[in-house]
Protein backbone atom coordinates (compact mmCIF):
# COMPACT_ATOMS: atom_id res chain seq x y z
CA UNK A 1 0.00 0.00 0.00
CA UNK A 2 1.11 3.46 -0.85
CA UNK A 3 0.14 5.76 1.98
CA UNK A 4 0.23 9.98 1.63
CA UNK A 5 0.79 11.87 4.90
CA UNK A 6 -0.71 15.08 4.35
CA UNK A 7 -0.01 18.76 5.39
CA UNK A 8 2.75 17.62 7.81
CA UNK A 9 3.43 22.01 7.99
CA UNK A 10 5.72 21.30 11.09
CA UNK A 11 7.52 18.23 9.69
CA UNK A 12 6.33 16.50 13.13
CA UNK A 13 5.86 13.17 11.38
CA UNK A 14 9.12 11.90 10.10
CA UNK A 15 11.01 10.07 12.50
CA UNK A 16 8.11 9.09 14.36
CA UNK A 17 8.00 5.69 16.05
CA UNK A 18 4.55 5.41 13.94
CA UNK A 19 6.11 6.59 10.78
CA UNK A 20 8.63 3.95 11.21
CA UNK A 21 6.39 0.91 12.10
CA UNK A 22 4.33 2.05 9.02
CA UNK A 23 7.14 1.70 6.75
CA UNK A 24 7.09 -1.82 7.31
CA UNK A 25 4.38 -2.60 5.66
CA UNK A 26 3.62 0.41 3.20
CA UNK A 27 5.48 3.03 1.25
CA UNK A 28 4.94 6.04 2.91
CA UNK A 29 5.51 9.79 1.68
CA UNK A 30 5.02 12.80 3.97
CA UNK A 31 4.08 15.93 2.23
CA UNK A 32 5.47 19.19 4.02
CA UNK A 33 3.94 21.07 1.76
CA UNK A 34 0.51 21.78 0.91
CA UNK A 35 -0.23 18.62 -2.31
CA UNK A 36 -1.60 21.60 -4.53
CA UNK A 37 -3.14 19.54 -7.85
CA UNK A 38 -4.92 16.41 -6.65
CA UNK A 39 -2.80 14.48 -9.53
CA UNK A 40 -0.03 14.55 -6.99
CA UNK A 41 -2.08 12.01 -5.00
CA UNK A 42 -2.44 9.55 -7.92
CA UNK A 43 -1.31 6.05 -6.89
CA UNK A 44 -1.72 6.43 -3.10
CA UNK A 45 -4.36 4.05 -1.27
CA UNK A 46 -4.43 5.35 1.64
CA UNK A 47 -4.07 9.22 3.48
CA UNK A 48 -3.51 10.46 6.74
CA UNK A 49 -4.74 13.73 7.09
CA UNK A 50 -3.61 16.54 9.67
CA UNK A 51 -6.41 17.67 11.55
CA UNK A 52 -8.87 20.15 9.72
CA UNK A 53 -5.75 21.24 7.43
CA UNK A 54 -7.44 20.10 4.14
CA UNK A 55 -11.40 20.41 3.15
CA UNK A 56 -12.03 16.80 1.49
CA UNK A 57 -14.95 18.39 -0.76
CA UNK A 58 -17.28 16.33 -2.84
CA UNK A 59 -15.29 17.61 -5.73
CA UNK A 60 -11.48 16.85 -4.57
CA UNK A 61 -12.33 13.56 -2.99
CA UNK A 62 -14.14 12.43 -6.63
CA UNK A 63 -10.04 13.39 -7.74
CA UNK A 64 -8.74 11.23 -5.79
CA UNK A 65 -9.34 7.65 -7.84
CA UNK A 66 -7.29 5.41 -6.05
CA UNK A 67 -7.76 6.65 -2.41
CA UNK A 68 -9.57 3.72 -0.59
CA UNK A 69 -8.96 4.45 2.82
CA UNK A 70 -8.64 7.91 4.74
CA UNK A 71 -7.17 8.47 8.01
CA UNK A 72 -8.43 11.50 10.11
CA UNK A 73 -6.47 12.60 12.78
CA UNK A 74 -8.42 14.06 16.04
CA UNK A 75 -11.83 13.69 16.53
CA UNK A 76 -13.12 16.20 14.18
CA UNK A 77 -14.61 15.89 10.41
CA UNK A 78 -16.78 18.73 9.90
CA UNK A 79 -14.49 19.22 6.72
CA UNK A 80 -15.13 15.65 5.23
CA UNK A 81 -17.78 15.13 3.08
CA UNK A 82 -19.11 12.15 4.03
CA UNK A 83 -21.60 11.35 1.91
CA UNK A 84 -19.31 11.80 -1.20
CA UNK A 85 -16.53 9.53 0.88
CA UNK A 86 -19.10 6.80 1.09
CA UNK A 87 -20.14 7.47 -2.57
CA UNK A 88 -16.44 6.90 -3.77
CA UNK A 89 -16.13 3.80 -1.53
CA UNK A 90 -13.86 5.68 0.68
CA UNK A 91 -13.72 4.79 4.43
CA UNK A 92 -12.66 7.84 6.82
CA UNK A 93 -11.22 6.19 9.97
CA UNK A 94 -10.84 7.80 13.42
CA UNK A 95 -6.94 8.58 14.99
CA UNK A 96 -8.27 10.10 18.01
CA UNK A 97 -4.67 9.78 19.23
CA UNK A 98 -5.84 10.09 22.82
CA UNK A 99 -7.01 13.20 24.72
CA UNK A 100 -5.10 16.95 24.12
CA UNK A 101 -2.22 16.85 26.98
CA UNK A 102 -1.04 20.21 24.85
CA UNK A 103 -4.43 21.94 25.05
CA UNK A 104 -4.78 21.58 29.03
CA UNK A 105 -1.51 22.72 29.51
CA UNK A 106 -2.18 25.81 27.55
CA UNK A 107 -4.57 26.25 29.37
CA UNK A 108 -2.81 27.20 32.33
CA UNK A 109 -0.47 29.51 29.75
CA UNK A 110 -2.86 31.81 28.94
CA UNK A 111 -4.56 31.87 32.48
CA UNK A 112 -1.09 33.37 33.86
CA UNK A 113 -0.48 34.72 30.46
CA UNK A 114 -3.80 37.06 31.40
CA UNK A 115 -3.94 36.98 34.86
CA UNK A 116 -0.20 38.05 35.59
CA UNK A 117 -0.20 40.49 32.69
CA UNK A 118 2.97 38.65 31.41
CA UNK A 119 3.06 39.75 27.52
CA UNK A 120 2.08 43.09 28.76
CA UNK A 121 5.54 43.52 30.57
CA UNK A 122 7.62 41.54 28.69
CA UNK A 123 6.74 44.47 26.17
CA UNK A 124 6.90 47.34 28.25
CA UNK A 125 10.30 46.00 29.49
CA UNK A 126 11.25 45.96 26.00
CA UNK A 127 10.33 49.47 25.23
CA UNK A 128 12.64 50.18 28.15
CA UNK A 129 10.37 50.66 30.84
CA UNK A 130 9.94 48.79 34.52
CA UNK A 131 6.12 48.18 35.37
CA UNK A 132 5.08 47.45 38.53
CA UNK A 133 1.28 45.41 38.30
CA UNK A 134 -0.17 43.98 40.85
CA UNK A 135 -1.54 40.83 39.76
CA UNK A 136 -4.14 37.73 41.06
CA UNK A 137 -2.41 33.89 41.68
CA UNK A 138 -4.44 30.68 40.20
CA UNK A 139 -3.59 29.47 44.01
CA UNK A 140 -6.92 29.82 46.56
CA UNK A 141 -9.31 30.54 42.98
CA UNK A 142 -12.25 28.91 41.81
CA UNK A 143 -11.72 26.81 38.21
CA UNK A 144 -14.90 26.29 36.46
CA UNK A 145 -14.56 23.81 33.83
CA UNK A 146 -17.43 23.46 31.36
CA UNK A 147 -16.79 20.38 29.69
CA UNK A 148 -15.18 17.50 32.51
CA UNK A 149 -14.05 15.13 29.49
CA UNK A 150 -10.58 13.44 29.34
CA UNK A 151 -9.09 17.16 28.41
CA UNK A 152 -11.43 18.47 31.17
CA UNK A 153 -10.29 15.72 33.83
CA UNK A 154 -6.42 16.51 33.03
CA UNK A 155 -7.05 20.42 33.45
CA UNK A 156 -8.75 19.02 36.61
CA UNK A 157 -5.77 17.59 37.79
CA UNK A 158 -3.55 20.41 37.05
CA UNK A 159 -5.97 22.76 39.06
CA UNK A 160 -5.60 21.22 42.21
CA UNK A 161 -1.42 21.17 41.68
CA UNK A 162 -1.83 24.64 41.67
CA UNK A 163 -4.13 24.60 44.66
CA UNK A 164 -7.23 25.67 43.27
CA UNK A 165 -11.07 24.38 44.30
CA UNK A 166 -11.78 23.02 41.00
CA UNK A 167 -16.01 23.11 39.99
CA UNK A 168 -17.43 21.50 36.76
CA UNK A 169 -20.20 20.90 34.26
CA UNK A 170 -21.05 18.69 31.79
CA UNK A 171 -24.53 17.87 30.42
CA UNK A 172 -24.20 14.73 31.86
CA UNK A 173 -22.56 14.79 34.73
CA UNK A 174 -23.10 12.88 37.68
CA UNK A 175 -22.18 14.32 41.45
CA UNK A 176 -20.14 10.72 41.52
CA UNK A 177 -18.24 11.52 38.34
CA UNK A 178 -17.46 14.79 38.88
CA UNK A 179 -15.90 13.76 42.40
CA UNK A 180 -13.71 10.57 40.64
CA UNK A 181 -12.19 13.63 39.04
CA UNK A 182 -11.76 15.79 42.21
CA UNK A 183 -14.39 18.13 41.38
CA UNK A 184 -17.61 19.65 42.35
CA UNK A 185 -20.31 19.20 40.25
CA UNK A 186 -22.30 22.49 39.34
CA UNK A 187 -24.85 23.84 37.18
CA UNK A 188 -23.27 26.17 34.09
CA UNK A 189 -25.14 29.18 34.80
CA UNK A 190 -23.47 28.56 38.70
CA UNK A 191 -20.43 27.30 37.49
CA UNK A 192 -20.17 31.04 35.71
CA UNK A 193 -21.00 33.16 38.41
CA UNK A 194 -18.40 31.09 41.09
CA UNK A 195 -15.66 30.49 38.91
CA UNK A 196 -12.47 32.91 39.10
CA UNK A 197 -11.35 31.13 35.64
CA UNK A 198 -13.55 29.39 33.42
CA UNK A 199 -12.37 27.56 30.95
CA UNK A 200 -14.09 25.18 27.96
CA UNK A 201 -13.54 21.64 27.29
CA UNK A 202 -16.63 20.96 25.43
CA UNK A 203 -16.51 19.34 21.60
CA UNK A 204 -18.33 21.79 19.29
CA UNK A 205 -21.84 20.60 17.98
CA UNK A 206 -25.04 21.84 17.52
CA UNK A 207 -25.95 21.73 21.33
CA UNK A 208 -22.84 23.39 22.21
CA UNK A 209 -22.65 26.26 19.57
CA UNK A 210 -23.12 29.92 21.31
CA UNK A 211 -23.64 28.08 24.46
CA UNK A 212 -21.26 30.44 27.24
CA UNK A 213 -24.22 33.48 24.91
CA UNK A 214 -24.03 37.14 26.17
CA UNK A 215 -26.31 36.01 29.46
CA UNK A 216 -24.14 33.49 30.26
CA UNK A 217 -21.15 35.75 29.45
CA UNK A 218 -23.01 38.20 31.99
CA UNK A 219 -23.19 35.98 34.86
CA UNK A 220 -19.26 35.89 35.28
CA UNK A 221 -17.58 37.85 38.02
CA UNK A 222 -16.34 41.38 36.97
CA UNK A 223 -12.86 39.76 38.33
CA UNK A 224 -12.88 36.24 36.02
CA UNK A 225 -11.09 35.04 33.53
CA UNK A 226 -12.04 33.10 30.99
CA UNK A 227 -9.98 30.96 28.55
CA UNK A 228 -10.55 29.49 25.42
CA UNK A 229 -8.57 26.24 23.67
CA UNK A 230 -11.32 24.05 22.74
CA UNK A 231 -13.48 25.88 20.00
CA UNK A 232 -13.81 29.39 19.34
CA UNK A 233 -18.12 29.08 18.14
CA UNK A 234 -18.53 27.79 22.01
CA UNK A 235 -18.15 31.25 22.64
CA UNK A 236 -20.28 34.32 21.44
CA UNK A 237 -17.96 36.15 19.81
CA UNK A 238 -19.10 39.41 19.80
CA UNK A 239 -20.60 38.96 23.31
CA UNK A 240 -16.95 38.16 24.73
CA UNK A 241 -16.01 41.23 22.51
CA UNK A 242 -18.57 43.46 24.34
CA UNK A 243 -17.63 42.18 27.96
CA UNK A 244 -14.28 42.22 27.60
CA UNK A 245 -14.15 46.21 26.24
CA UNK A 246 -16.87 47.56 29.09
CA UNK A 247 -14.83 45.33 31.54
CA UNK A 248 -17.49 43.27 32.46
CA UNK A 249 -15.02 40.71 32.99
CA UNK A 250 -11.37 40.86 33.61
CA UNK A 251 -9.95 39.16 30.58
CA UNK A 252 -9.63 36.12 28.49
CA UNK A 253 -7.12 33.68 27.20
CA UNK A 254 -7.98 32.38 23.56
CA UNK A 255 -6.50 29.88 21.61
CA UNK A 256 -9.68 29.46 19.18
CA UNK A 257 -11.59 31.82 17.24
CA UNK A 258 -14.80 31.72 14.65
CA UNK A 259 -12.16 32.24 11.71
CA UNK A 260 -9.33 31.19 11.44
CA UNK A 261 -7.08 32.54 11.19
CA UNK A 262 -8.12 35.42 12.91
CA UNK A 263 -9.00 38.38 10.49
CA UNK A 264 -6.88 41.45 10.60
CA UNK A 265 -8.09 44.42 12.71
CA UNK A 266 -10.61 41.89 14.60
CA UNK A 267 -11.33 43.87 17.80
CA UNK A 268 -9.71 40.72 19.82
CA UNK A 269 -6.41 42.30 18.79
CA UNK A 270 -7.32 45.88 20.41
CA UNK A 271 -8.11 45.04 23.65
CA UNK A 272 -5.57 45.33 26.41
CA UNK A 273 -6.81 42.27 28.55
CA UNK A 274 -6.48 39.49 26.02
CA UNK A 275 -3.98 37.11 25.14
CA UNK A 276 -4.21 35.01 21.93
CA UNK A 277 -2.06 32.19 20.64
CA UNK A 278 -3.08 30.99 16.78
CA UNK A 279 -4.89 27.65 17.85
CA UNK A 280 -1.19 26.20 19.21
CA UNK A 281 -3.13 23.88 22.20
CA UNK A 282 -2.84 20.72 19.68
CA UNK A 283 0.45 20.68 17.19
CA UNK A 284 2.88 19.65 20.29
CA UNK A 285 5.60 16.99 20.48
CA UNK A 286 3.38 14.90 22.45
CA UNK A 287 0.15 15.56 20.14
CA UNK A 288 2.27 14.54 17.06
CA UNK A 289 3.46 11.48 18.14
CA UNK A 290 -0.01 10.01 19.47
CA UNK A 291 -1.39 10.93 16.12
CA UNK A 292 1.32 9.10 14.44
CA UNK A 293 0.84 5.98 16.68
CA UNK A 294 -3.05 6.48 16.32
CA UNK A 295 -2.51 6.42 12.50
CA UNK A 296 -0.27 3.63 12.17
CA UNK A 297 -2.73 1.63 14.46
CA UNK A 298 -5.72 1.93 11.75
CA UNK A 299 -3.31 1.22 8.68
CA UNK A 300 -2.45 -2.19 10.00
CA UNK A 301 -5.36 -2.97 11.10
CA UNK A 302 -7.36 -2.01 7.94
CA UNK A 303 -4.07 -4.34 5.56
CA UNK A 304 -5.04 -7.01 8.34
CA UNK A 305 -8.55 -7.34 7.53
CA UNK A 306 -9.46 -6.17 10.50
CA UNK A 307 -12.24 -3.77 11.99
CA UNK A 308 -11.01 0.08 12.09
CA UNK A 309 -12.78 3.12 14.00
CA UNK A 310 -15.22 4.68 11.69
CA UNK A 311 -16.65 8.29 12.52
CA UNK A 312 -20.34 8.04 14.02
CA UNK A 313 -22.54 9.20 11.21
CA UNK A 314 -20.04 7.81 8.52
Amino acid sequence: MRVAILDDIHQAWEGTEGVRRLRERAEVRVFTEPFGDPAALRGFEALIANRERTRFTRELLERLADVRLLVQTGNHASHVDFAAARDRGILVARASGGYSIGAAELTFGLAMAVMRQIPASDAALRRGEWPAPTTPVLHGKTLGIVGLGRIGRHVARLGRAFGMRVAAWSRSLTDEAAAGAGAERRELDDLLREADVVTIHVSLSPSSRGLLDARRIALMKPTAFLINTARGPIVDEAALVDALAAGRIAGAGLDVFDREPLPPGHPFTTLGNVVLTPHIGWPTDDGYRRFAEAACDVLLDYLAGRPVPAFEGY
